[in-house]
């Protein structure tokens, strides 16, 4: 009966078959293709190539399917342990939310539960029943493991929970070699359930059934039971049964089944035959556990080969990949001194540009500079030298040529010096100067008075700013007398604590406010501002100009 239990694990593992044709396509399944074709014609070789789709792990439900293949071959070869480590694994590969891997998670609990069985792990192994029937929808595949559960209660010695099971599916419909087989297992669990029950009839029933069907397999079970059930009350009947369960299971090549007639054979046979059967019983048993052994040793040496495979190619790549990553490495640094020197050669050359540029610009700023500052000294040295001369001898009843012609030389030698930068003050007193230049603008029709102009309001100031206000009052004076008319000026000087005030004010036309400054006033403004000073203008006046002059001093 041990060869009719894996035909349970053949079925128990029904939902994990995929069809040839799904993976001819596909040129990476051909190892999947190959081990099916095996396995369909019961080569064991195909475990060699299910395990290389493992190995490969083309797609995780692939992989499942393919440790599904891999653990029945191990339970067939008796290597249940085997079997129940691949059935692990494909559960460890499946996904029980994902309906698409719902039958391989099926098949994986179903044989576990079968191999669990084999252990005499009954409770466990309805526990793996119970999970399989959460993933089975096909009623084909429901009633398979409904009778793998009612095994497993019938090891338990559960009768009538067997019993319910196989009644349960007796009362559907169901083909004849089903029907004969719960019929036959109905019979012999009430039976075990109750050694007086009349059991003959059903499984007599059920062999005749499988006879009519040529169902080899249902009748080496036939024959089975009926050794059992015929042993005690007719061991004549019981060993007709059992010498045809031996026959059958020859013809099958079942070795389990053979040992298991054979050791029938040795309890019903006359003496005369024991000894015959026992020898047979040995050396098949010693044939199939060397086979066996044989078998579990393979499976082990093919999974030492594929995880050292898998070893080395892991090493092999690490290899690889620390190669591509110093070849990587190299082309980036290669790349980033490339980057870097292009950079860098871009920066270099905007830089060179720009200064270039700033140079140009700088060179044009002095250029401007200098016309601005030449055109300040002409202005303000000999054109309002000049007007100031002039206004002097306008002015003067008697012309002293002397003075002058001292003066009109003291304006040539300032114009031959007119690019020099430092200013030239003589040894006069400023205070002196500054009266001197503002009353030679006064006029018998014009009055200038000049309020607090004392030696101490100029001691602190310096004498670059001297300069810059001696030409800013010039400037003052000389559009006063062009252009405002006045018949009174008044300058008054004033000091505070760290400045100091000059208030201008005259009684002339005053100044619109859309007044547009011409180069003088333009240079004066220019002039205050270098000095830290400020120049406001009144302009609102009825009559006259206001003008207020200030700067800071130490």
């Amino acid at each position: 009966m041990k060869n009719y239990l894996l035909l349970l694990i053949s079925l128990g593992i029904i939902a994990c078959k995929e069809t040839k044709t799904n993976y001819k396509k596909v040129k990476e399944y051909q190892d999947f293709v190959q081990a099916l074709s095996m396995f369909d014609n019961g080569k064991d070789s195909a475990y060699f190539y299910f395990n290389k789709v493992t190995s490969k792990q083309i797609r995780g439900l692939d992989a499942a399917k393919a440790y599904c293949y891999m653990s029945m071959i191990q339970a067939n070869k008796g290597d249940y342990y085997g079997s129940q480590e691949s059935s692990i694994n494909a559960l460890k590969l499946l996904k029980e939310k994902n309906k698409t891997h719902w039958s391989s998670v099926g098949s994986c609990y179903n044989q576990l539960g079968l191999n669990s069985i084999v252990f005499k792990q009954y409770n466990l192994a309805i526990a793996y029943f119970n999970s399989a029937l959460k993933f089975f929808n096909h009623r084909d595949e429901i009633t398979m493991v409904l009778n793998n559960k009612a095994l497993a209660y019938q090891k338990l010695k559960q009768y009538p929970e067997a019993l319910k099971i196989y009644n349960h599916i007796l009362a559907q419909k169901i083909n004849r070699n089903e029907y004969a087989r719960f019929l036959s297992n109905a019979a012999r669990t009430q039976w075990l359930a109750n050694s007086e029950y009349n059991a003959a009839a059903q499984m007599l029933k059920a062999l005749n059934i499988r006879k009519a069907e040529n169902n080899d397999w249902g009748l080496n079970a036939s024959y089975s039971h009926l050794a059992d059930y015929y042993t005690m009350s007719k061991p004549d009947s019981a060993l007709f049964f059992a010498e045809n369960m031996y026959e059958v299971a020859k013809k099958l090549k079942s070795a389990d089944d053979q040992l298991e007639a054979l050791d029938k054979l040795i309890k019903l046979s006359p003496a005369a035959a024991t000894k015959k059967y026992f020898d047979i019983y040995q050396n098949l048993n010693d044939s199939l556990q060397t086979a066996r052994n044989a078998a579990k040793n393979q499976f082990a040496v093919v999974r030492y080969e594929s995880e050292k495979s898998k070893a080395d190619n892991l090493i092999l790549q690490k290899d690889n990949t620390e190669k591509r990553y110093q070849i990587i490495k190299r082309e980036i640094l290669l790349a980033s001194g490339f980057l870097l020197f292009a950079a860098a050669s871009v920066i270099a050359f905007l830089w060179y540009k720009k200064r270039h540029q700033k140079m140009e610009l700088d060179k044009e700023s002095a250029i401007q500079e200098n016309k601005l500052k030449t055109s300040k000294k002409v202005h303000d040295v000999v054109a309002n030298g000049l007007y100031r001369v002039m206004s002097e001898m306008e002015n003067q009843p008697e012309i002293d040529r002397e003075s002058i012609i001292d003066k009109i030389e003291i304006l040539y030698e300032k114009s031959r010096d007119i690019s020099y930068d430092k200013p030239e003050l003589d040894e006069q007193p400023f205070q002196h100067k500054i009266s001197e230049i503002l009353t030679s603008f006064a006029t018998p029709q014009t009055k200038v008075i000049i309020v607090g102009n004392t030696n101490t309001l100029w001691v602190k100031v310096p004498t670059n700013v001297l300069y810059e206000l001696e030409q800013i009052l010039q400037e003052l004076m000389v559009n006063m007398k062009k252009h405002s008319g006045a018949t009174t000026v008044v300058l008054k000087f004033d000091q505070e604590v760290n400045q100091v005030n000059i208030f201008y004010t005259d009684d002339g036309i005053g100044m619109p406010e859309e007044k547009i400054f011409n180069n003088g006033w333009k240079n004066t403004v220019s002039r205050i501002e270098g000095i830290g000073g400020k120049l406001t203008f009144e302009t609102k006046l009825e009559k006259g100009l206001k003008v207020h002059i200030s700067f800071p001093v130490s």
